[in-house]
C-alpha cells in the first residue's frame, strides 16, 4: 500500500468604536447550544469553513496571495524536515539507544509518528480549508471555552518560544567545520546570528521568491541525500579501503542497548526534531489553491521522500563510521561520515557546503510556516498592536512575525552556554509541544463530535484513520512523562551540564506563565478597569489586500449591552442572517447555508 493510501480513509486592546468593522451580512450565524458558528468560504477553492465564532475571521481572500503550488507544498516539508537533524541528531539518539539496531527501530518509530501526526493535521484541516496558522487554529476551535484561553495561552508560549537557534548554530558548526578552524563560543553564535539574520532579510524581501528559494534548496536537500544514500551502499559494499570491515557495527546490532527510560525520552526527542516539519504546509493552508487534496497527495510524497532517505542516510552513517567515535559526534554527524569516507579534503568541504545550504533551507522554511501560525496568533486579537501582526505592508509579506523570530531566536543564541545550546534548545520547545499536541489530538475528537452535531455540514473532505489519532496521542504523552526519568549516572549526567530535566520544568514554567498571562488579562485587568472585552472584526490595510482581523475590544461594563445588540458574538455587525442551533438535532428549514459573497 502507498503512503498516500493509509490515508485515504475517505493596535491590540483599544477602546470600543474607533475603527469600522467589516460588514458581512452574507455570512451566516449558527447555533449549537451555547456555541456559535460563523460559515463562510475562503477564494482558494476550498469548502464552506464552519467555525466557532470565538475564531478569527476568515480571509475570503488571502493578503499573500496563491503562490503554494504542489512543489512547493513538498518541498515546504522537506525543508523543514531535512534541516538540521538527520545531519546533526543520529548521533545523539546512537547515543542514547545504546545499539545500532535500536537507533534504526527508533528512525523507523518516526516514520509512523510522521504518518499518523500528517493524517491528524490533515483532517483537522479539512474541518477549516480557510484558515492557515495550523495548531493556532485547531486549538482555538477544539476548545472554544474558556473564551479565548487556549489563543491567549498559545499565543504567550509561541511568542517566548518561537525560536530556530539550534538550526542556525548547527549551520555555523558546519561553517566552521568548511574553514578547517576551531571557532570560540561567541565566534559559533556570531555566524549563527548572521546567518540567520540574512534568512530573515531573505523572507521579508519577497513572498513568492522566497517560496522559489525552498523549491531549489529543497531539491539540493534531496540530492544530497541521495548522494549519502547511494555512498552508504558503496561503503556497504566493501568498495572503499578507508573502511575496512563496513558491517561490524550491524554484527550484534543490539549489544549495548539502553533500558534507561532518560536515554530513551532523549533519543525520542531527537526523533520527533528530525521528522518535524511534516505538517510545515498547513501552517500555509488558505495560500494553497483547492488546498485538501494538493495536501493530502503531495504531503504524502514529502513524508514518503524523507522516510526512505533517512533510514539509507542511517544506514550509510553506521556503515562507514564506527559506532563509539558516531556516538560522540553530536551536532556534526554527517561532517564525521565526510571525513571517514573522503578524508580531509574537497569532497568533504564541498559536502559540507551542501549541508549549510541545506541548513538554510531549513531556516526558510521554518520562517516562512511559523510566520503565518504567529500572523494567525495576531488576527485572533490576542496580541497587543495588532495591525502590526496582522499586515502585509510593505513587501506583501508578514513583517511582524518575521522580526519577532528574529529577535527571540538571537537571545536564544546568545543566552544559553554554547556547549549545551543545542541539545537544550532542541529540547525546550519539545515538552511544552507535547502538552499542546496532546490537547490538540484529544481536540479532534472533540471537533469530529461537535461538527456531527451540524446536521446540514457536509463531511470533511478527509477523515484520518483512528489508530493513527491514537498513536499520534500515545506519543505525545510519552514525550511528557518519560523525561522526568533520571538518567543512570544521577541528575546531573543528562545530555546537558545541568540538571537534566531543565528542559521539562521550563516548558512548564512556560505554560503556567501562558495561564497567569490568560487571568490578568481576561479577568483581573478587566475587573480592575470596569471594562469586559469583546471581538470587533476589521480589515487592516487599506490596499484591499483581504487581510482581516479580530481586535479584542475594551467595552466599558455601562456599554456592553449596547455593543452586544449591536455586534453579534464573532465581532460583526448584526446585519446578517441567523439560525437557531442544532442541538435539537432539527434540519434548518431555509436551505444551505450562503456562501460569502452572495446574498
Amino acid at each position: 500500500m502507498s503512503i498516500s493510501g493509509i490515508w485515504n480513509r475517505s493596535k491590540g486592546q483599544e477602546e470600543a468604536g474607533t475603527t469600522t468593522t467589516t460588514s458581512s451580512s452574507s455570512i451566516e450565524i449558527v447555533r449549537d447550544g451555547d456555541l456559535t458558528y460563523t460559515v463562510a468560504k475562503a477564494h482558494n477553492g476550498s469548502g464552506l469553513t464552519y467555525q466557532e465564532a470565538v475564531g478569527a475571521p476568515v480571509e475570503s481572500r488571502s493578503p499573500l496571495g496563491y503562490n503554494v503550488g504542489w512543489a512547493t507544498v513538498i518541498f515546504l516539508n522537506v525543508n523543514q524536515m531535512i534541516g538540521t537533524g538527520i545531519f546533526s541528531t543520529p548521533g545523539t539518539i546512537l547515543k542514547r539507544t545504546g545499539s545500532i539496531g535500536l537507533a534504526l527501530i527508533y528512525w523507523v518509530i518516526g516514520i509512523f509518528l510522521a504518518i499518523a501526526g500528517f493524517a491528524v493535521y490533515l483532517e483537522l484541516a479539512s474541518y477549516f480549508p480557510g484558515r492557515s496558522g495550523s495548531e493556532v487554529v485547531y486549538l482555538e476551535q477544539a476548545y472554544p471555552r474558556p473564551r479565548h484561553f487556549f489563543p491567549i495561552t498559545f499565543a504567550f508560549y509561541s511568542v517566548v518560544l518561537s525560536f530556530s537557534s539550534s538550526n542556525a548554530i548547527v549551520l555555523s558548526n558546519y561553517l566552521w567545520a568548511l574553514a578547517h578552524k576551531t571557532p570560540t563560543d561567541w565566534q559559533v553564535k556570531g555566524v549563527a546570528i548572521a546567518a540567520y539574520t540574512f534568512a530573515v532579510i531573505c523572507v521579508v524581501a519577497h513572498n513568492k521568491y522566497s517560496l522559489w528559494a525552498t523549491n531549489l534548496i529543497g531539491g539540493i536537500k534531496i540530492l544530497t541525500l541521495i548522494f549519502i544514500s547511494i555512498t552508504g551502499l558503496v561503503v556497504l559494499g566493501g568498495n572503499v579501503s578507508r573502511v575496512p570491515d563496513p558491517k561490524i557495527n550491524f554484527r550484534n546490532a543490539f549489544e549495548g542497548t539502553t533500558n534507561n527510560g532518560n536515554d530513551l525520552s532523549v533519543a525520542l526527542v531527537n526523533i520527533i526534531f528530525a521528522y518535524t516539519g511534516y505538517a510545515n504546509a498547513f501552517s500555509l493552508v488558505n495560500e494553497i489553491k483547492n488546498p485538501i487534496p494538493t495536501l493530502k497527495r503531495n504531503g504524502a510524497v514529502s513524508v514518503g521522500i524523507v522516510a526512505v532517505l533517512y533510514l539509507f542516510c542511517n544506514i550509510a552513517y553506521f556503515a562507514a563510521v564506527p559506532k563509539e567515535t558516531f556516538a560522540e559526534s553530536k551536532a556534526i554527524a554527517a561532517s564525521v561520515f565526510f571525513a571517514t569516507v573522503f578524508g580531509q579534503g574537497g569532497a568533504q568541504d564541498a559536502l559540507n557546503a551542501l549541508v549549510l545550504i541545506s541548513a538554510f533551507g531549513n531556516l526558510l522554511a521554518t520562517l516562512i510556516g511559523q510566520s503565518r501560525l504567529i500572523r494567525e496568533i495576531g488576527r485572533q486579537g490576542v496580541l497587543p498592536y495588532t495591525e502590526f501582526w496582522v499586515s502585509t505592508k510593505p513587501f506583501g509579506t508578514p513583517l511582524g512575525p518575521y522580526l519577532l523570530k528574529w529577535f527571540v531566536t538571537i537571545i536564544f543564541i546568545v543566552a544559553p552556554p554554547a556547549g549545551d545550546a543545542f541539545q537544550f534548545v532542541v529540547s525546550l520547545k519539545t515538552y511544552p509541544d507535547g502538552i499542546f499536541f496532546t490537547a490538540m489530538a484529544i481536540g479532534l475528537y472533540l471537533i469530529r463530535h461537535r461538527h456531527n452535531r451540524l446536521k446540514n455540514r457536509e463531511r470533511p473532505a478527509f477523515k484520518a484513520w483512528d489508530i493513527c489519532l491514537v498513536f499520534f496521542l500515545l506519543v505525545q504523552l510519552y514525550t511528557i512523562a518519560t523525561p522526568w526519568i533520571p538518567p543512570k549516572g544521577g541528575p546531573y549526567a543528562g545530555e546537558v551540564s545541568f540538571w537534566y530535566a531543565t528542559y521539562a520544568a521550563v516548558g512548564i514554567g512556560a505554560i503556567v506563565l501562558c495561564a497567569l498571562y490568560y487571568v490578568v488579562w481576561m479577568y483581573i485587568l478587566p475587573r480592575w478597569g470596569g471594562y469586559e472585552m469583546r471581538p470587533e472584526v476589521l480589515n487592516v490595510d487599506d490596499d484591499g489586500s483581504g487581510a482581516t482581523t479580530h481586535r479584542l475590544v475594551r467595552v466599558p461594563l455601562e456599554e456592553v449591552d449596547e455593543w452586544d445588540r449591536k455586534f453579534d458574538e464573532a465581532g460583526h455587525l448584526r446585519s446578517r442572517r441567523s439560525r437557531p442551533g442544532f442541538d435539537s438535532g432539527a434540519t434548518p428549514s431555509d436551505g444551505l447555508p450562503v456562501e460569502v459573497g452572495k446574498q
